[in-house]
């Protein structure tokens, strides 16, 4: 279901991600050779619409041998083109496909074509002894670049500090590339702004150059002064017999139009969500890494207005209805410094 490949075909650096299903055909996975031989592992356009990691990477490459630079690849890279059919029509992805980015090996989900692509994706990157993985993202709402862990490991909290000092721990959702990557080497997703902002782009770029000419992964222990350390705690959705919009009427949800400013911003309990259009349930599924319903911890409905319970800090609140369909409206995190010595 996939095409594997051993060196760039001419003309790729070229195209545009909404350009690359025309001229791959699918996705893709790209091996190149370079000066140390365990292969550095990228993985752009697990959701079609999000191309900081392509744009990255077409930069990044231009100046090295395979993309007709002068420089040799100082480590092997292996290079996972994703979604190219839904970067073709600019969606996350299309009608009727899983999100490329909730079926790798240890997915929850029913299983499909191409949960079987990701594993063998996977078995294939173990065979090659895998140095290390680098999943790139943009988000959709107002955030800093921040990068993500699934296990607070030395090594990974390393490579996660040489991107930002945010740096957020989760184990929900199941199902994404890092977390099936980080049982073979040290793994970090990449968030990169909103699309569009060249600053991601050339973050994104530098970051990877950098893993290319790591030698080896640092084994001292991360100081808490290198990094601001977030854990996930809850995943919020909308669920689909809730209708939503924001700064509206006549509507289940009613949610503020300015909601994403409080991404990464420690708000206290009281802080308003938007309004509830009647009774006083609470319109949203909010599930914490256990998979348990932890609505009423978080949030209360006081007088038809959506209120915090607790203090909290949101990440990725976005005002894109259809990312919030498809994905969720927000996670809700926690400080976690204080686990940097449970490292190992």
């Amino acid at each position: 279901m996939f095409a594997e490949l051993y060196e760039l075909p001419q003309g790729l650096l070229e195209l545009p991600a909404g350009k690359l299903h025309g001229f791959l055909g699918g996705p893709t996975l790209i091996h190149l050779e370079g000066r140390r031989e365990a292969p550095l592992f990228v993985s752009v356009l697990m959701h079609g619409n999000e191309d900081v990691g392509w744009e990255a990477v077409r930069h990044l490459l231009q100046k090295y041998r395979p993309g007709g630079g002068g420089q040799e690849l100082p480590r092997s890279l292996s290079l996972f083109i994703g979604n190219t059919s839904a970067a073709e029509v600019n969606m996350r992805r299309l009608a009727g496909q899983p999100d490329y980015n909730r079926v790798w090996p240890g997915s929850e989900l029913p299983p499909t074509a191409e949960h079987a692509m990701m594993e063998s994706i996977v078995d294939t990157m173990a065979h090659k002894g895998v140095f290390a993985s680098v999943d790139v993202h943009n988000n959709t709402g107002l955030n800093p670049h921040y990068a993500c862990v699934n296990v607070v490991r030395t090594e990974s909290l390393h490579l996660a500090a040489m991107f930002s000092r945010t740096v957020v721990y989760f184990t929900r959702p199941t199902g994404v590339q890092s977390m099936a990557m980080t049982e073979l080497c040290p793994a970090v997703t990449l968030e990169c702004g909103k699309v569009g902002q060249m600053h991601g782009v050339d973050h994104a770029s530098e970051y990877l150059d950098a893993c290319l000419h790591l030698a080896q992964h640092p084994t001292h222990p991360i100081s808490p002064h290198d990094i601001d350390l977030f854990h996930t705690v809850a995943i919020v959705k909308v669920p689909p017999e809730v209708s939503f919009s924001f700064g509206c009427q006549n509507y289940d949800l009613c949610l503020l139009d300015d909601l994403e400013v409080l991404n990464f911003r420690e708000i206290p309990a009281g802080t308003s969500f938007g309004r509830v259009g009647q009774g006083e349930r609470i319109p949203l599924d909010v599930k914490n890494e256990a998979n348990h319903d932890v609505a009423t911890r978080y949030f209360s409905v006081e007088h038809g207005e959506l209120l915090t319970r607790t203090p909290v800090m949101p990440s990725m609140l976005t005002m894109n209805e259809a990312v919030i369909r498809q994905d969720c409206l927000c996670y809700l995190m926690e400080r976690y410094n204080l686990h940097l010595e449970d490292a190992v």
